[in-house]
């Protein structure tokens, strides 16, 4: 029965696709501060991707509609989301031709190493967590026979507790629009047991995703274009993206490629006085830790001298700290932005911090369960109050995100009925995933002109490629980024679909390309031989 349920499921999805639309975006090339010209007002272009291409003909049948590419928001053109941008659109297009004219291509299949999704590259979700939601989902299921039998004692009982917490035990209902309480109860002393010190329920705020919190403190901060986010350079283009739709200035601090994605603080007070001495009023800095695309992981020191850094020139810190579970180096280890604050004997009226958390990373991965929160200090009642007002006009986020978000910091301890297969489950994922790390970074630091750093943390690789003057000239031909020209010819050839480093943001004259390390570890071998064969054929091609 399982099994009939799970095909027709995959049979199902697979319709679905094929009637999936896709938006257009046209292409813009924003404006940053230059690393190198932190006193001046000298700017430099960072190109972001293209997400499709409009057939002229099919705009023009719109011609007569009272809605154009020139009367939307200009905000909404000058955003861009490079992770599922235009090398994407075309791999859909590929995947398709596939299953029409199977053996048309030189590969079988397209590997999606574009984004971090890690179910949908075939890793499992976590049994526990599965059970409790499925039980929440249908509570009267708890009251069978049966259900002792299919589900663990520590599953049933959690299920129980958390509908208790629920206002008429319905999943189906709206909430508190902070998230439910009991919930938040949960996650403050999951955050408490992680880093020693009190959390109060109160400063958390359940949303669907880390990503509509960090929109919900962008549309806080930034009032006018006037007003500059510090932000890393590369930078998860959720950032750049959420900084151009509120109408704000992104500010970019470059991380050091040659110390291992380092972080310098003299960088940030160079780009910072850049900023004012242009007119922008600087109101947050982004830190995202570990790293992504870099896959770096701070130390705790220079995560001391960040706060510092903030606490002295009144920035809001604003943490992305959505990767702490992936860990994968035995020298570095996670240590909260929370934490570290409170270490330095900061407290809650000494720096604002606002720290991001999702269940779509981690050792869990559950992308498409929408669920995340983030935990707000050091701001006044009376802007608390604000903040409230911004999540309520959501009126809250979904329940099975709320409850994941309570399970992932709150899972089955040693003594529990689950605890021994669930600790199986993470520790195979994350080993997995340091493995797959470590092969690929191997295989990329094996070719000529690509270097890779090390994969502290995350999910991710981002190799610098040295291309050939030819190469580069043949990009400009085709109005392409040179290293968005590499992705989509690796596409082509191969099927394996990378992100340009172009769409995150990089050091002027460098080009990069991300790939993540989520594809199963039976997969590895294939994109390796694949991604080396392609590799040389075009270093051959286009030699000076």
């Amino acid at each position: 029965m399982r099994r009939f349920v799970a095909d027709l499921s995959r049979n199902l999805t697979s319709q679905r696709r094929k009637k999936l639309a896709t938006c257009a975006l046209r292409h813009r090339t924003c404006s940053l501060f230059s690393s190198s010209q932190s006193q001046s007002s000298v700017v430099i272009p960072i190109r972001f991707l293209n997400t499709t291409s409009v057939d002229p003909s099919m705009a023009s049948d719109y011609s007569g509609t009272p809605v154009t590419l020139d009367t939307i928001n200009p905000k909404v053109l000058n955003c861009e989301y490079a992770v599922r941008g235009e090398i994407v659109t075309l791999a859909q297009k590929l995947q398709d031709e596939l299953k029409e004219n199977p053996g048309s291509r030189s590969f079988d299949e397209i590997l999606y190493c574009n984004i971090g999704n890690p179910q949908s590259l075939g890793q499992q979700p976590i049994t526990f967590f599965r059970e409790v939601l499925a039980l929440c989902d249908h509570p009267t299921i708890l009251d069978r026979a049966e259900t002792q039998g299919l589900f663990s004692a520590d599953s049933i009982e959690r299920a129980f507790q958390i509908l208790d917490q629920i206002p008429g035990r319905a999943t189906g209902a709206y909430s508190h629009s902070q998230g439910i309480k009991g919930l938040r109860d949960t996650i403050a002393s999951g955050i408490e047991a992680r880093d020693g010190y009190p959390a109060d329920p109160n400063d958390i705020f359940l949303t669907d995703g880390a990503s509509p919190a960090v929109h919900m403190m962008m549309q806080l901060l930034i009032r006018s274009e006037k007003d500059g986010i510090l932000c890393p350079i590369p930078q998860y283009p959720l950032y750049s993206a959420s900084i151009t739709l509120h109408g704000g200035t992104l500010v970019p601090y470059y991380l050091d490629e040659s110390t291992g994605w380092g972080l310098e603080i003299s960088d940030l007070k160079n780009q910072l006085e850049a900023a004012k001495s242009n007119g922008t009023s600087v109101r947050a800095l982004v830190v995202i830790n570990p790293g992504n695309p870099t896959g770096q992981v701070l130390s705790e020191n220079n995560q001391k001298e960040i706060v510092e850094f903030c606490k002295k020139e009144k920035l809001v810190l604003l943490a992305d700290e959505v990767y702490q579970e992936n860990i994968y180096v035995p020298d570095k280890q996670f240590h909260s932005f929370k934490k570290v604050s409170r270490t330095m004997g900061y407290g809650e009226k000494d720096i604002s911090l606002v720290s991001f958390q999702s269940v779509s990373k981690g050792y869990h991965g559950e992308c498409g369960k929408r669920g995340g929160y983030m935990e707000v200090t050091g701001f006044s009642p009376n802007v608390r109050e604000q903040i409230y007002k911004v999540a309520s006009v959501n009126l809250c986020s979904n329940i099975s995100g709320q409850i994941l978000s309570s399970l992932v910091m709150s899972p089955p301890k040693v003594g529990d009925e689950s605890y021994e297969s669930y600790f199986a489950e993470k520790d195979a994922i994350l080993s997995s995933l340091a493995r797959r790390a470590k092969t690929l970074e191997a295989a990329l630091n094996s070719l000529e002109g690509v270097t890779c750093n090390r994969a502290e943390g995350a999910m991710y690789l981002f190799p610098r490629i040295e291309l050939p003057k030819k190469a580069i000239e043949a990009a400009k031909s085709a109005n392409k980024a040179p290293d968005a020209f590499y992705a989509r010819r690796l596409l082509d050839a191969t099927g394996i679909v990378v992100v340009p480093g172009s769409g995150f943001g990089q050091v002027p004259g460098t080009w990069h390309f991300r790939c993540t390390i989520l594809p199963q570890e039976d997969k590895i071998p294939a994109i390796v031989t694949r991604l080396t064969e392609f590799h040389n054929g075009f270093m051959d091609e286009f030699r000076d």
